[in-house]
């Protein structure tokens, strides 16, 4: 065999392996272009890339979670009630704290930060405990937290006025991580037209990614596991490039490199590495993709559910924190539909309904998907009820494929 043929089979089993991803992004990129040319380009301005991260971050958030949860064939409907709650107690945490007068508003956030994200891994503890021990149906346990968690929250925003009210937020300190840029709070020049920062960020994570990337290509062939041909290698490591530097071009433009990006960045490389490169991730899998067989395998299944739950609550703490900076104040009806963008966000970004399948890069690319989508239609002025018959047909045909493409190879 020649190793023109051999490349071109190797590049054939690569796209089979991939394909929910590969679609995605296509997709991605055409409903980009699509809204380019209704909007008259108006969706690629620097501002609209940066407000996209803003109103959607939590929900890229959420989604890194419950890929997590929907991998292992579990199901979370809580998060947008905990959101709210924890959101609430957030505020008041940060109130209290910088009511404080020797107590920094810096050092106020970071306390602020750490006990929602605890908070949430309580909560997360909570319902882990009732699913992974009590062996009860995720779906019954999530909704019962999701009804509890929003009495919870009405009755904690009516301790002071008697009547679910909103919490104001008692200086900006809190907005910052949500809506706050790098360059502004380090006070950058500009160089030229443009703010250093973000390529400055974008060249040290495409020099890490670099790193990772040939050093992974090279255990998989010291280990004798298949890898794409070079050519397609690096062609994959160019397109990612100019992705990457092509964002950071829209940040730099306009205010910088936003606060929330570098958060997001973090969460989604740790728990892409700890699903990818570690034990525990392969037990996530393992759990999802066969039940019975992992536990005859000797995992401890009902642990590794557990934690997945912890993780889903830490992060849910986290997102609570962004939406009630984003929204300058914890209101009692947030968090309304959370749940379902973020399930939303995982199915279509290739989690597989069946569980065993899913990545925390894909279900990104799928909340990228939903948030082009929206941001489109808010641009056109299109009408709510228009953008959920637009948003429920795409979920639906996600769906659909998923199912589609897992009866044609034999999976389902």
């Amino acid at each position: 065999m020649s190793d023109k043929t051999m490349h071109t089979t190797d590049v054939k089993s690569l796209i089979k392996n991939n394909i929910r991803n590969y679609s995605m992004f296509i997709m991605l990129v055409v409903i980009m272009i699509i809204f380019a040319v209704l909007t008259n380009g108006v969706n690629l301005y620097p501002r609209n890339f940066i407000n996209i991260f803003f109103q959607n971050s939590y929900v890229l958030i959420l989604a890194v979670g419950m890929v997590m949860i929907i991998i292992t064939q579990n199901i979370d409907l809580s998060v947008g009630a905990v959101c709210a709650f924890v959101g609430a107690l957030s505020a008041m945490v940060y109130n209290l704290l910088t009511g404080i007068p020797w107590m920094p508003s810096g050092i106020a956030m970071v306390i602020t930060i750490l006990a929602s994200i605890a908070m949430g891994v309580v909560i997360g503890a909570y319902q882990g405990s009732w699913v992974a021990f009590g062996k009860m149906p995720a779906f019954i346990v999530t909704l019962s937290g999701m009804l509890l968690f929003r009495g919870l929250t009405y009755i904690v925003t009516s301790i002071s006025t008697g009547a679910p009210t909103p919490v104001s937020l008692s200086d900006t300190g809190y907005s910052l991580m949500a809506t706050g840029v790098l360059d502004e709070v380090l006070k950058t020049k500009k160089i030229g037209p443009y703010l250093p920062l973000s390529f400055i960020a974008a060249i040290i994570i495409l020099a890490f990614f670099f790193v990772a990337s040939f050093i992974g290509r090279k255990k998989k062939i010291d280990n004798d596991f298949e890898v794409a041909p070079l050519p397609l290698f690096i062609t994959k490591l160019v397109i990612i490039s100019v992705l990457v530097l092509g964002l950071a071009e829209r940040f730099a433009r306009d205010r910088g490199l936003p606060i929330i990006v570098l958060v997001l960045g973090i969460t989604i490389f740790a728990f892409h590495f700890i699903l990818k490169n570690t034990v525990f991730g392969r037990y996530i899998y393992a759990v999802g993709g066969n039940p019975r067989s992992a536990k005859l395998s000797g995992i401890n299944s009902e642990m590794v559910i557990f934690i997945v739950f912890c993780f889903m609550g830490g992060l849910t703490g986290l997102a609570a924190v962004v939406f009630t900076g984003y929204m300058n104040s914890a209101l009692p009806q947030s968090g309304n539909l959370f749940e379902l963008d973020a399930i939303a966000a995982c199915y279509i970004g290739g989690v597989s309904a069946g569980g065993g399948i899913g990545t925390v890069v894909g279900v990104i690319i799928g909340g990228l998907v939903m948030a082009a989508i929206n941001n489109g239609m808010v641009i056109m002025n299109m009408s709510n009820h228009l953008q959920y018959v637009v948003k429920a047909l795409v979920l639906i045909l996600a769906v659909f494929y998923d199912v589609y493409t897992r009866r044609k190879s034999g999976l389902g």
